[in-house]
């Protein structure tokens, strides 16, 4: 049963600890092109992918499957970005990512029968909201290097503020892109019962 279990999950904890870590050594470096660097940084990019691996195997599995998923990947994430990040970082991210992903999990499968689409694109936006708020929050708040103002659409924020404002857009650009492997995948990976009759 162990076994199994592991067979499952090898792959997706592979991938999500890829994109977690990846995020977090990335989100310490400021997105320059077209003078973005008070704006936006390139951890922006990767992390949403962590939602794509979460819904496939929510999609293929299940939420219990899912759920071992967030909690294998969060353990191995932050034990390496805490080597690769800092600690505060690697704290605030693996704290983000188990509350943004779980409750992606669960808006996921309350909506797993509704338009193909929705599932994962509605998961992926509330748990990237509350994922957003808790990450730039724990990781940043306070931190004198990343609390002096910008200028953000005619106000004066704090520069992590600013960051979560425009880390959070493009969470939700990709997570329209996303929708598009998701789709192309749905026919290759699908729900385990479904699966089952279609190898009879």
């Amino acid at each position: 049963m162990l076994s199994l279990a592991f067979h499952r999950l090898i792959m997706p904890i592979i991938a999500m600890t890829l994109v977690v870590v990846a995020s977090n050594v990335l989100v310490q470096y400021p997105f320059t092109p077209f003078d973005l660097g008070d704006y936006l940084t390139w951890g922006a990019f990767t992390y949403p992918v962590a939602f794509l691996v979460t819904d496939l195997t929510n999609r293929r599995y299940g939420p219990r499957v899912a759920r071992q998923l967030v909690i294998a990947g969060f353990a191995v994430a932050v034990v390496l970005s805490i080597w690769l990040a800092t600690p505060r970082i690697a704290l605030a991210s693996g704290t983000a990512f188990l509350v943004g992903q779980l409750l992606d999990i669960t808006v996921f499968n309350r909506l797993r029968r509704q338009a193909w689409w929705r599932a994962p694109f509605v998961g992926s936006v509330i748990g990237s909201a509350l994922d957003t708020i808790l990450f730039f929050s724990l990781a940043f708040a306070g931190d004198p290097e990343m609390s002096g103002p910008v200028n953000l659409f005619g106000t004066d924020v704090m520069l992590w503020q600013s960051l979560a404002v425009f880390d959070f857009s493009v969470k939700m650009l990709i997570a329209l892109i996303a929708l598009l492997p998701y789709g192309a995948l749905m026919s290759v990976i699908l729900p385990m019962e479904r699966a089952e009759k279609a190898s009879v």
